[in-house]
């Protein structure tokens, strides 16, 4: 039987004007069969801290500190695998390519999953839910991949609260964009904790 993998993506300061200088889309991968160890120590880690909301970046404080020390623990203690693809905002020409943002958005998407593709396995990816079209441009993105690849079984969009590993996603993902697109780095706890995961990679 192949080996299956699961891939959970999301993206940081992707929308166009928002006047951040980097967009970037990242991605926790885990082996199939477990996803749901994983969500379960990530759910034990939650009630150990008494942390009861959603996993992401912008909740980041310094009451939340030993939760979010104690998750980049867990990360690097096992075998997910984190990846992120960046892009500098100001250097992006659509006119010049042909393409709208949203095209270049799935084309940045395309080179996210385009990496380290084992044709002796086959893969899920999960996509954080963008908007309404968002369903049509992942159809399409599962028909590229496969014309290369033909692994990806399913590639779908999900929210955010239905997966521990897309939320730990946001939260890698979401590091990587403080570090990058804000030069004061003034929250202390955001800092610190980029700091350990830098001190860990």
């Amino acid at each position: 039987m192949n080996k299956t993998f699961n891939i959970y993506c999301d993206e940081s300061c992707h929308l166009e004007n928002d006047h951040k200088p980097f967009m970037f889309l990242g991605s926790v991968s885990s082996a199939y069969n477990q996803v749901k160890l994983h969500t379960a120590r990530i759910n034990e880690l939650k009630q150990k801290h008494h942390f009861y909301a959603e996993i992401k970046w912008t909740s980041v404080s310094q009451s939340k500190l030993r939760f979010y020390s104690e998750l980049i623990d867990y990360f690097f203690a096992t075998d997910l695998k984190f990846r992120a693809v960046g892009v500098e905002k100001a250097k992006i020409n659509n006119k010049v390519l042909g393409q709208t943002y949203d095209d270049f958005y799935y084309k940045i998407y395309y080179q996210l999953l385009n990496h380290k593709i084992n044709s002796q396995y086959s893969y899920n990816a999960y996509l954080d839910i963008k908007d309404t079209i968002s369903a049509c441009k992942v159809r399409k993105l599962r028909e590229i991949l496969n014309v290369k690849y033909g692994v990806f079984q399913n590639i779908q969009n999900i929210h955010s609260y239905e997966s521990s590993l897309m939320q730990l996603t946001d939260f890698l993902m979401g590091a990587i964009s403080y570090y990058k697109n804000n030069p004061e780095k003034k929250n202390v706890a955001k800092m610190q904790l980029i700091e350990k995961i830098m001190k860990k990679s």
